[in-house]
């Protein structure tokens, strides 16, 4: 796919201060689409970026998409073993790096820095040939150490998603973007960073893993005059509790993704930023990000509510093996950005389709007017003596307590129950409460059955890279 770069926008390092204007991110995509066609890199070839979170980055991307190969993006801080897998299984023509750092990479590995390298010739776009059905990225949701789950897009599905976005979000509304997430998973590469970017919007990067970039996140948006951001609800909790509010008003638009969101948290959010509109998104890799979403403008704040599908259709398979457009059930998805199936795992593409829907493995509610709520996660389900628990549920119930922090429900074996409720929470600081008093409140706020039997006080829940609870690490982490 040969990109426009008279249409792309500048990106700021918000950390370094490092500035790729439209123009020099222009010259370094074609210096680096230069090098990578003389070394034969074409149609075809799967190329591993091993870097993220910079302007650099972008341009080594752009530059991979320009000569029509594959990008798969992956963490750069992975484990040498980690790295080794995930190269074994893709077989990458090359692998793109940022610095002379290669101890974790394979010797057998070509590994180049586009940044360092030279080239000053003319590329023409007519000698990298391209299909707009080809695959253009690889977004890995796990396996690191097992076989790995490489979500496939290709040039049409991606391109299809960048479309979506701009129809739901204005360019006034992206103008100076700022991106805190990593740029290796599809809400902080396609939805955060490329959409306002190749719409010509300009795009600020922060690592907003880092706490002390996180307590300054109020000054960092005043001074870029920030716009839009996007990011999950655990950097929000975060933020929110070690950083002064913007003052400067320059914010339209937030999103909020990529894990559940409770009422209390989306209501911290919007009294924070000053805005109501804070959009709740749903939206998963197959899908190249975004699907769906509800702004408070529209909408009251609701534990679990995502609104209206963004393109496409929704509807929920029922526990009677139904298809319906309303009603309870596991979430189906029909969108033009869905992906074209796993990487190297045909049987698994067999298993997430049914009669051309997507099964998203989410549990909700469409009501009457295609308005969706998401209740649960399939796989999480806690079977309880027969009763399915949601433990979102049991989330959302103990987070809008003004005492607890951050709380995460899962499953422990039982041998009479088949399965009972266990809970970890995180306490605000100064709280007094106790689990007892925690314990008595949720037998007044929900059926006994979903009552958790065991409590884990913990100081922090424990979250992936992308910022993400795993409930199966937290159980491991507490029994």
């Amino acid at each position: 796919m040969r990109i426009i770069t008279e249409n792309l926008g500048e990106i700021i390092d918000g950390i370094s201060g490092e500035i790729y204007t439209k123009e020099k991110l222009a010259k370094e995509i074609n210096k680096r689409t230069g090098i990578l066609y003389k070394l034969g890199v074409t149609r075809g070839n799967k190329i591993l970026i091993l870097h993220g979170g910079t302007p650099s980055f972008f341009a080594d991307l752009l530059s991979v998409w320009n000569v029509g190969a594959c990008a798969a993006c992956v963490n750069p801080d992975l484990t040498k073993p980690e790295v080794q897998n995930i190269y074994d299984f893709i077989k990458p023509e090359v692998v793109l790096v940022s610095s002379g750092d290669s101890k974790n990479i394979p010797k057998e590995a070509k590994i180049i820095n586009l940044s360092k390298d030279g080239f000053n010739g003319v590329i023409d776009p007519g000698n990298m040939p391209s299909n707009i059905d080809d695959d253009a990225l690889i977004l890995f949701t796990s396996g690191t150490t097992g076989t790995p789950k490489g979500v496939v897009h290709t040039f049409r599905s991606l391109l299809s998603r960048f479309s979506l976005n701009e129809e739901k979000i204005s360019e006034n509304e992206m103008q100076v973007t700022l991106c805190p997430l990593p740029t290796y998973f599809g809400h902080g590469l396609i939805g955060n960073s490329l959409t306002p970017l190749l719409s010509g919007q300009s795009l600020v990067l922060i690592p907003g893993n880092d706490l002390s970039v996180l307590s300054k996140l109020g000054e960092i948006i005043d001074k870029y005059n920030i716009t839009f951001m996007s990011s999950v609800p655990s950097m929000w909790k975060i933020a929110i509790k070690v950083s002064k509010p913007p003052v400067a008003k320059s914010l339209t638009r937030i999103h909020v993704g990529s894990a559940p969101l409770s009422s209390r948290v989306w209501n911290d959010i919007i009294k924070w930023s000053g805005i109501n509109n804070v959009v709740n998104m749903y939206g998963i890799t197959e899908t190249a990000n975004w699907v769906a979403g509800a702004s408070a403008l529209d909408h009251k704040p609701e534990d679990g509510l995502i609104g209206r599908i963004w393109g496409g259709d929704i509807s929920v398979y029922t526990k009677d093996g139904l298809i319906k457009s309303k009603g309870k059930g596991e979430i189906l998805l029909k969108t033009s950005s869905i992906m074209t199936g796993y990487y190297k795992l045909p049987d698994l593409n067999d298993s997430v389709f049914i009669d051309g829907w997507f099964r998203t493995g989410d549990i909700g509610i469409i009501d009457d007017n295609k308005v969706a709520k998401l209740t649960g996660r399939k796989k999480f389900e806690i079977n309880r003596a027969g009763l399915k628990i949601h433990p979102e549920d049991i989330d959302f119930l103990l987070e809008n307590h003004p005492h607890v922090k951050e709380a995460c429900a899962f499953s422990i074996p039982d041998p009479i129950a088949g399965e009972i409720v266990g809970v970890a929470i995180c306490m605000e600081e100064e709280s007094e409460t106790d689990i007892s008093k925690l314990r008595s409140w949720c037998f007044e706020n929900i059926s006994k059955e979903k009552v958790p039997e065991k409590w884990f006080l913990l100081d922090e829940i424990p979250k992936n890279d992308r910022g993400k609870v795993n409930r199966f690490d937290v159980s491991k982490a507490c029994i």
